[in-house]
Formats: C-alpha cells, structure tokens, sequence
C-alpha cells in the first residue's frame, strides 16, 4: 500500500478538481517527475499565489538549493556500528559503552498515516552533502550520502541526532539534484569549512503540510499523485521542493516497510 491511506484517497475523490487536473493525472510524466508535476498542477495559481506571498517566505533557503560539483560522485562508505556516537579511545572500558538515543524526527508527534497534516519544522542544525542521481539509482546515491556523512561525523566526534533528510530542489529527464542531511545537537564552533562537498547548515523550516508514505520506494510516485491531488484540490501553491524524511533506514528500494514523512512547504 504506498498512498497515504483510504481515508485521504475518498476525501481527495470527492473535492472538486480543477478543469486541468484529470490531464495532469493523465500524464506519465506525473508519476515519474515530481517537482515537474508539482508546477504543471499548480500552474493556474501561480499568479495569484505571486501576488499574495511575501517575498522573504517565498525564498528558498540557500543552503538547499546549490548542487554539487559537477561529475562529483558520493563515494559508498561503510556506516559505523554506532553512529553518532563518539569514538572509544584506546584502552578505553568497552563494557561501559553507552547506547545511543534514538534519532528523532523534525516534529516529534507522529502523523495520522490515513491523513494529511499541518505542521512547523523547526530549523535544525545539519550537516549536508549536495548530489545528483538518475531516477533509477535514486536510493543507492541517497544511502550512500547518508552512510557518507554519518562517517564524517563520526570521525569529527559529531553525534548525529535526527532522522536523514533529502531535499530534492531540482529534477530534469534524465535525473534530480538533492541535498542530503542529518540533523545535529548544536553546529559546530568553529563551523568547519567544507570539506569534500560536505558542510554545515540548516534543515527547511517554516509552516508545512506533512504526507506519510507507508511501503516501499518503488510505489512513492503513488503518494506524490495523491499530494498533487489535494494540493491541486486546495489550491495550494507550495516552493518548488519536497522534503523526504526517512523514519525508518532507506535500505532496499523495495523494502515494503519503508517509512517516510514527505513534506511540502506553502508559499
């Protein structure tokens, strides 16, 4: 099951569509093209939407917007046994060895799975790591970001403290740009320079509307026609970016338990 529940589907069935909606669900570049979708569904607002959001809300953040260097590869790295915990030094007691804190994820209370939400994400320190994948090869790069900057951290004596974070910011035919990101407990001071295409930042934050996707990675297109309904439904005009959170590990692409809390921000 990858859409966000019965309950969501009736409930978008029954609005009232706009006149272009039925050809934007039609089109196969729905389902496979997400921002691209995104604007093509919400094109007949945006003039109004332009008029009425202040210039400073509409902004995208810098630190989600910059893709990597070009041809730069995110090089797989082996995930330590205890991310985010410091590293034991030598002749250390191993039996003392504290257990790491569960990763948390931007807003703490859970939502309804059958149901979209309101929420505010706060501003969180991170660190990030910029990439670029084809649409087939989506959850390898993205693990291999992830397994990149929990190694980083580990050797720097960071403690990672959220649940990973893609933001994809641009997409084309052939693949997407994104962000990759774990939140930290506090930035760094000194804030290290970036290193290798990795650095330091802030996660999105602001008012945003929350969709879960419940099933594996392959099915997500799934839950983005079901947000481009409602969004096309409401009228709601949103950046041109979506935000992944991943609650469970993006493990397998066809991990049928996979958890993720997709987030779209309003303008």
């Amino acid at each position: 099951m990858c859409l966000a529940g019965a309950g969501l589907r009736h409930y978008v069935a029954s609005l009232p569509r706009l006149p272009q909606e039925a050809a934007i669900l039609r089109s196969a570049t729905v389902i496979r093209f997400r921002l691209t979708l995104l604007a093509g569904c919400l094109a007949a607002g945006l003039a109004h939407a332009q008029e009425a959001v202040p210039p400073a809300v509409a902004t995208p953040l810098p630190t989600t917007t910059m893709p990597g260097p070009a041809g730069q590869g995110t090089p797989t790295v082996p995930v330590p046994a205890q991310a985010g915990a410091a590293p034991i030094q030598p002749g250390a007691a191993s039996a003392a060895t504290p257990t790491a804190s569960p990763r948390k994820t931007l807003v703490e209370t859970p939502g309804d799975a059958n149901d979209v939400d309101t929420v505010s994400l706060p501003a969180k320190p991170a660190a990030i790591l910029a990439g670029r994948a084809k649409w087939e090869e989506a959850v390898p790069s993205l693990k291999a970001a992830f397994q990149r900057i929990e190694a980083d951290l580990a050797k720097a004596g960071i403690a990672p403290v959220g649940r990973p974070l893609a933001v994809f910011a641009k997409t084309d035919d052939d693949g997407f740009q994104y962000d990759a990101m774990i939140p930290i407990a506090a930035m760094p001071d000194p804030k290290p320079a970036e290193t290798d295409g990795l650095r330091f930042g802030t996660t999105p934050s602001g008012k945003a509307l929350r969709f879960p996707h419940r099933g594996s990675y392959d099915e997500i297109d799934g839950t983005y026609e079901t947000l481009t309904a409602y969004l096309d439904a409401k009228d709601v005009v949103v950046q041109d970016r979506f935000i992944e959170e991943y609650v469970t590990d993006l493990n397998d692409k066809a991990d049928e338990k996979l958890d993720v809390n997709i987030y779209a921000l309003p303008k």
